[in-house]
């Protein structure tokens, strides 16, 4: 197993960012944003099911991550969107649907609210509008990813990632190839990321969401708390949840048949 698309990279170096984008022509553009110490690569699962159902799949590494280094400024959720945005407009893109995934769908309810006009529709999987430390169990595992961090560094964070992320035997290549992709991440930019996540609070916006939402869980995600997330659809006026069963914060990775129907049901909805 690779973790890797057969397809290859290009390069904006207006905004020194990198993308995947493997259908290249005029379709519905699925704009696809990976989550904290991933890359475009993520989604290599989702790529062939998105083009055989007539879309335009596009994944940039987000700035400052993957391919997309040399950020400009300290990392924050909000100039990251405003980077995106502004790529988006000078590619010729104005509609578009949106999809992250944990820190993606946390860097996507920033663009979304940014440019709320522009999106059809809006897809946020195992992420989060606010990372309220009420839950025991999550709260203790992110504290120790922090502390991990700043006192053993990177890699060593990368193993308590991968083997929380992919926890079961038969996902050791999972874990090891997780392993690679967060440790090849700029320490300082992981950690600004991590304190700009932290802070992240779009509970009182997400109103001004109207968009058709889809918030899409893993039964199983012990990154970010099932209620949490529930939160997020109460709160915005179209909105709607599921819950994918035997899967965990890596949903798409773990149930990438159920996620794919279910994400191409959902664009699909007049």
């Amino acid at each position: 197993m690779q973790f890797q698309s057969d397809f290859d990279y290009s390069f904006d170096p207006r905004h020194n960012l990198a993308f995947l984008d493997p259908a290249g022509d005029s379709k519905p553009v699925v704009l696809l944003l990976h989550g904290l110490g991933a890359d475009a690569e993520s989604w290599f699962y989702q790529f062939p099911a998105l083009i055989s159902a007539g879309y335009r799949p596009i994944a940039p590494d987000i700035p400052g991550f993957g391919r997309s280094k040399g950020y400009p400024r300290r990392w924050s959720v909000k100039h990251t969107a405003r980077i995106l945005a502004d790529w988006l407009t000078q590619s010729g893109i104005e509609q578009f649907c949106l999809v992250g995934h944990s820190m993606g769908g946390v860097v996507a309810q920033e663009l979304a609210l940014a440019c709320e006009k522009r999106i059809e529709k809006l897809i946020l999987v195992n992420t989060f509008a606010h990372l309220r430390l009420r839950f025991f169990r999550e709260a203790r595992y992110l504290i120790r990813r922090f502390i991990t961090l700043n006192l053993k560094g990177l890699d060593e964070q990368a193993v308590q990632v991968a083997e929380r992320v992919f926890p079961h035997p038969s996902q050791a290549e999972w874990r090891k190839l997780a392993i690679e992709k967060i440790s090849q991440s700029d320490p300082k930019v992981y950690k600004q990321a991590m304190m700009s996540l932290a802070i992240f609070d779009a509970r009182r916006q997400l109103h001004k969401l109207k968009m058709p939402a889809l918030v899409i869980s893993g039964e199983g995600d012990s990154t970010v708390a099932l209620p949490i997330q529930t939160e997020m659809v109460k709160a915005m006026p179209d909105a709607r949840q599921l819950v994918i069963q035997n899967a965990g914060h890596a949903v798409f990775l773990d149930q990438p048949q159920v996620f794919n129907q279910a994400l191409i049901n959902f664009l699909g909805e007049q």
